[in-house]
């Protein structure tokens, strides 16, 4: 699994270059032995590899070192009984139960490295987010031995990007290229400190692009370019010597190189770049969606074709852009803005860098039929409404539970008080078996609608049942919902 190998390699000291050579065989006729002697052998031709030894020439005086102080300060401790008194908890700290009470530790000073790359002649360079938050102290050195206080212009911690200021004039800069033109298998090379060996240079080709991992809404290009702890907020350059990502996160399982890496398209790092120099902050796209998977079983549940790719509205923040627009929960985002969707995580990608107020276009299948909504961008600064959880509550009053066999549950229509604090309407299930917990649907979830129809009793229920052999039930779980594909029991 990936999700506990995937790291950001910035803070620490120290690290090897690697070098490229190669060659094949070859026959040369000029130099080959007369036929009357010997039979001809081959004869070693040097193949060259792409050589970097220009770009690094001319860009990597733009690369810099960046050490980050994080001072010695005080944290507060939470204990697991913070209510005891003090003098109580005081008797068991000294005892060896740190945990009783509250209370404050000594933080040690910490150091770490990173790199960046300048911008702007006047000093401006870009880097990643974690290698400069929460620093007391940034110092820059450039690779005449130079050193300048760093300020944090600002950073956004979601896309991993930071702006940082030095007072100098004259400054050595990179050129930035396009990264929606970068192509799998073309050479790329990365200068940085790993291990804090300032200037080193390491070189591979994309391995992929736009690759979403742990639920980032950052599109990665994924290369085998050997990157290490202190790399990160490095340039990726491509062969005409443009930086075209942000070296960013590792795979590996070791915390070196295990030739998976991932850099930040510089695109994204650009837009992001624009809104702190003019801004001080990241405002992002907000259409007011949770969005799930569209995955065969869903579609072949909907009523699709298991190939069908798209995204499914589970759930509408009330009053947000996606319900003003007229979206509804179980509709299904094809494209947004005639770009097709492959994965769910596509459209808060999509979504999010783009700017509040923008009017798209979104390609929504509905019963079956393709349609085109408009909707107003609106921002993710605006606060969200989320429904209230589904909490179970013993006044039932006079509420009749009803089992529906072919699905597998018991359910009851929710009460007012139940339907209040959940804040919606539907049924409970009050058990869960065969056709329902295999789907895995559990005591206590509510079911909202079947195929978009909304149920509130169970007369609802048993009539979007009939005559169906597979289903989508949306259900509420706490303050989430996510549609569910069942395939009913035979009668």
């Amino acid at each position: 699994m990936f999700s506990s190998k995937f790291m950001k390699p910035a803070l620490v000291t120290a690290a090897i270059v690697a070098a490229f050579a190669g060659g094949v065989f070859t026959a040369n006729a000029k130099n080959a032995a007369s036929p009357s002697t010997a039979a001809p052998g081959p004869i070693i031709n040097q193949q060259k590899l792409p050589d970097f030894t220009v770009l690094v020439d001319h860009y990597g005086k733009a690369v810099v070192n960046i050490s980050m102080v994080k001072k010695e300060h005080k944290e507060k401790i939470n204990g697991l009984f913070n209510n005891i008194p003090d003098d109580q908890a005081e008797i068991f700290r000294r005892f060896g139960f740190p945990f009783f009470g509250g209370g404050e530790r000594t933080v040690p000073e910490q150091r770490g490295t990173g790199s960046g790359f300048i911008i702007s002649s006047d000093g401006l360079i870009l880097t990643n987010a974690h290698v400069v938050s929460d620093a007391d102290e940034i110092i820059v050195r450039l690779t005449d031995d130079r050193e300048f206080k760093g300020k944090v212009l600002g950073y956004d911690e979601q896309t991993d990007i930071a702006v940082v200021k030095i007072d100098a004039k004259g400054l050595p800069v990179v050129r930035l290229g396009n990264s929606d033109n970068v192509k799998v298998g073309e050479w790329v090379a990365a200068i940085g400190s790993p291990f804090g060996l300032t200037n080193s240079v390491t070189a591979g080709i994309v391995s992929a692009k736009s690759r979403n991992i742990e639920e980032n809404i950052v599109p990665f290009i994924q290369t085998d370019v050997a990157i290490n702890p202190g790399n990160s907020g490095g340039p990726l350059f491509n062969m005409n010597g443009e930086v075209i990502g942000i070296n960013s996160q590792i795979f590996s399982t070791s915390g070196g190189s295990m030739g998976l890496s991932f850099a930040i398209p510089i695109n994204i790092a650009s837009q992001v770049k624009d809104q702190i120099i003019k801004n001080g902050k990241v405002t992002r796209g907000r259409l007011g969606v949770m969005v799930q998977q569209l995955s065969p079983e869903l579609a072949k549940s909907f009523g699709l074709p298991e190939e069908t790719k798209g995204a499914v509205i589970a759930q509408i923040e009330a009053n947000g852009p996606a319900a003003n627009s007229g979206l509804k929960p179980g509709d299904i985002i094809t494209a947004v803005n005639g770009e097709k969707i492959k994965s769910f995580s596509d459209v808060p990608r999509l979504i999010s860098f783009t700017k509040p107020g923008t009017r798209i276009e979104l390609t929504v299948l509905r019963d079956k039929k393709e349609i085109r909504i408009p909707v107003t961008i609106g921002s993710s600064t605006e606060s969200a409404h989320a429904a209230k959880g589904s909490d179970s509550d013993d006044s039932q009053g006079a509420v009749k539970q009803e089992s529906q066999g072919r699905l597998g549950v018991t359910v009851r229509p929710l009460t007012a008080k139940e339907a209040k604090r959940a804040g919606t309407s539907g049924l409970l299930i009050a058990q869960a078996e065969g056709a329902a917990a295999k789907a895995g649907i559990r005591p206590g979830d509510i079911i909202v609608s079947v195929n978009g129809t909304p149920v509130k009793t169970n007369g609802d229920l048993s009539k979007a049942l009939k005559g169906r052999k597979q289903i989508a039930l949306l259900i509420q779980r706490n303050k989430s919902r996510i549609f569910v594909p069942v395939e009913l029991q035979a009668q």
